[in-house]
């Protein structure tokens, strides 16, 4: 059967697998039909002509079961002032959709595309609205050309907008002849979205183009998983397997990308071009860096002195840092300092409650006081914001200190370097290899580099393991902070985060003075209420905070007590009412708590940045979020750049920390439970943790340390020769 029906109301909708309750009016009927399916990318006021059939739930009574759907212009006037009034149209809102249709009725689509200018009858509406209206009318006609070209190739018509976006009139035209190319061009369409479509178009599995790309998604998979490289023999039986091509089409394509420099090769490891700079380049730099003396006040004068003294070891006296800012370093930290003052590139590292905040803070006192000039800088603005309020000096975020500017890139480089004598960074366990040898190409060589990090946290997110093979290559003086001080003994977070790191048990006893609570709880259905009793009612009773200040941090994006799902319960707790923008799913509000989930350089917000919602306007579709005071505006069609974030993975919550963290582990977490993404997402929490689970997972947890090796020669390179 098929009904074509107007959506009214969106009940329910999973974005994790499409499926969707709506109320839609149907022609007929006096009262709303409920029509379920997977019809993730409906939307409130669009007429639809569905193809399904009736059924009668013994719980929800009847509905129309969805089999597949396409979207249409409305013919009614119902349906035209739902439709234009619904948002999807920029510059028309419910009042002026109503005003508009009551003055052209059945007639307002053809006014519309045929004779905008006469909208300037309509009370209100200047040239100004009418040019937008146009604009928007015409964008959303070609939107929906792409959306049913789309559905024709059963690909989710999510991406309809941004592929608009990115080819304009000729979208059509380019996923036709090479719809391999979106994966390329268009963030969050991948290959085998793309080769959904090329294989209704009649691409051949062995066809070049196709092969290609399945062997670039392959190496980008790869890095996603933290890989720079790939082995020629991993390609091949990845590629094959998800290509399913003879392994001899892989390696003649492969020939072919080496020949064409899509692929660069050095003995058995198979490369992405910018991987392979970016390892070559930050090894490269970094042992120049080290090798080059600096030209500071205090270099100089401690090399003269070390060479009228004969002491190799001669530095600064930490007793008279210590006095003029009013501190006591034990003999580790003072160590640190005098190296520091020594070294040209130097590593400290050290877990929590090691020191390494006050110990940077002498190194910088001891700079400060020769006249050095200091830069500090961290992957993420939370964590730049924390060094900031706890130097006294500002902090920037690494993107920020290149001064990156789209398109061009960063500003900072070889040819416009960095000015300042010291360069400090901070969370660079963080720091991917891409982002490092950008860094490193902004560094001039007379300047000083020293890197701070906890190397037990969890790897960065992009490729490499670069902090670590940094230390472990042996080639720059490295001061591991050990000693936990007595202030910080006091905390049952950081004591239980060294256990955890050390392989044992967390205490896990509880107790009113206590900062680290452990709730019992089997069940995932159960352990999601609790959290959301926790974040919503008792956490901020017992602790006169808001809601918003308490972070949920789990182990993986889907499950019940995945991000994804946690998200959407803990929505429906703190904020509720309201309408807002919806995509793929999700419907953002004022006053929603959300993260943008890729770097934005237009917008200078970047992948883990957490803002909230101040602003929703439905007319123009377009929301506010502020970003620890910047005002920014998205598009409704760039709401996939955002996320919810009342909880999120604790991968995506490095370098930040939180008042109040709750955590579940469960073993149905068990494919992500290792010991560094604990004690990652324990040590995210400065005041209070709650975790929420099973003893066993959390065993399981800390036993569990068989973290899968990082594809990197970054050590290796560091130890050979300077070329």
């Amino acid at each position: 059967m098929k009904i074509r029906c107007v959506v009214e109301r969106i009940t329910y909708q999973n974005p994790e697998n499409g499926y969707s309750v709506l109320k839609v009016n149907v022609k007929g009927y006096d009262d709303y039909v409920t029509v379920v399916g997977n019809l993730l990318d409906a939307n409130v006021g669009s007429v639809l002509l569905v193809e399904g059939n009736w059924k009668v739930d013994t719980k929800y009574g009847r509905q129309f079961m969805a089999q597949s759907w396409e979207e249409t212009l409305p013919a009614t006037v119902y349906g035209m002032e739902k439709y234009l009034g619904s948002g999807l149209i920029k510059g028309v809102g419910p009042k002026y959709a109503k005003k508009i249709v009551q003055k052209f009725g059945t007639d307002t689509f053809t006014v519309i595309e045929d004779n905008i200018q006469l909208l300037i009858e309509i009370p209100g509406i200047g040239q100004k609205r009418i040019r937008m209206i146009a604009e928007s009318w015409e964008r959303q006609k070609e939107v929906k050309n792409i959306m049913l070209f789309l559905q024709e190739h059963g690909v989710s018509t999510a991406f309809a907008a941004r592929i608009y976006k990115q080819y304009g009139n000729e979208s059509i035209a380019k996923m036709k002849e090479n719809p391999f190319q979106l994966a390329d061009d268009i963030w969050g369409i991948g290959f085998k979205t793309a080769d959904g479509i090329a294989e209704k178009l009649g691409f051949g599995k062995e066809t070049y183009v196709r092969l290609r790309s399945g062997i670039m998604y392959t190496l980008s998979e790869l890095a996603d998983e933290g890989h720079v490289y790939a082995r020629k023999e991993q390609l091949i039986e990845k590629a094959s397997a998800l290509l399913e091509a003879e392994d001899c089409c892989i390696v003649m394509t492969m020939d072919q990308m080496l020949l064409d420099k899509d692929l660069i090769q050095e003995e058995d490891c198979l490369y992405l071009p910018p991987f392979y700079y970016a390892e070559t380049g930050t090894a490269n730099k970094l042992k120049r860096l080290a090798t080059f003396p600096a030209k500071d006040r205090l270099w100089v004068q401690l090399d003269r002195a070390r060479q009228e003294s004969g002491n190799e070891n001669l530095s600064v006296d930490v007793s008279r840092i210590e006095k003029s800012i009013g501190m006591h370093y034990d003999e580790i930290q003072a160590d640190a300092i005098r190296r520091a003052a020594m070294a040209k590139v130097m590593v400290l590292t050290g877990g929590p409650g090691t020191g390494k905040t006050t110990t940077t803070q002498g190194i910088i006192a001891a700079f400060r006081a020769y006249g050095l000039k200091i830069l500090l800088a961290a992957p993420t603005g939370r964590a730049a914001k924390r060094m900031t309020e706890a130097t006294g000096l500002e902090a920037k975020t690494i993107h920020r200190l290149l001064e990156c500017k789209p398109p061009e890139g960063y500003q900072k480089d070889e040819e416009n370097p960095l000015e300042g004598d010291v360069l400090i960074v901070d969370e660079c366990s963080m720091i991917d290899i891409v982002l490092m040898n950008s860094l490193l190409k902004a560094i001039p060589e007379k300047m000083r580099l020293i890197l701070v990090g906890d190397i037990d946290q969890l790897p960065s997110v992009g490729a490499g393991n670069v902090l670590r093979d940094i230390i472990d290559s042996e080639r720059f003086a490295v001061v591991r902070l050990t000693r936990i001080f007595r202030q910080a003994q006091e905390s049952r977070i950081i004591m239980n985060a060294h256990r955890i790191n050390a392989g044992q048990m967390p205490d896990i006893s509880n107790g009113k003075n206590t900062d680290f609570f452990f709730l019992q709880k089997e069940e995932p259905e159960d352990v999601a209420a609790e959290i959301v009793r926790l974040v919503k009612e008792k956490l901020p009773r017992y602790y006169h905070v808001e809601s918003t200040s308490i972070q949920v941090l789990t182990p993986m994006q889907k499950g019940v007590v995945g991000a994804t799902n946690l998200n959407l319960v803990l929505q429906e707790a703190l904020n509720p009412e309201g309408e807002g923008l919806r995509r793929s799913g999700f419907i953002y509000r004022v006053g929603d708590k959300v993260m943008q989930i890729k770097n934005n350089y237009d917008k200078e917000i970047f992948n883990g940045d957490i803002g909230m919602i101040t602003a929703v306007d439905m007319t123009e579709r377009v929301l506010t979020v502020n970003f620890d005071n910047r005002e920014i505006s998205y598009d409704a069609t760039e709401l996939d750049e955002l996320l919810h974030a009342y909880a999120t993975t604790i991968h995506k919550a490095q370098g930040s920390e939180y008042p109040i963290v709750v955590m579940p582990v469960l073993m149905t977490h068990f494919i992500m439970l290792q010991r560094n993404l604990i004690y990652t997402g324990i040590t995210r929490a400065k005041k209070i943790l709650v975790v929420v689970g099973t003893k066993k997972a959390l065993s399981y947890a800390v036993r569990n340390v068989t973290v899968t090796a990082r594809n990197s020669m970054l050590k290796e390179r560091l130890g050979e020769m300077l070329c």
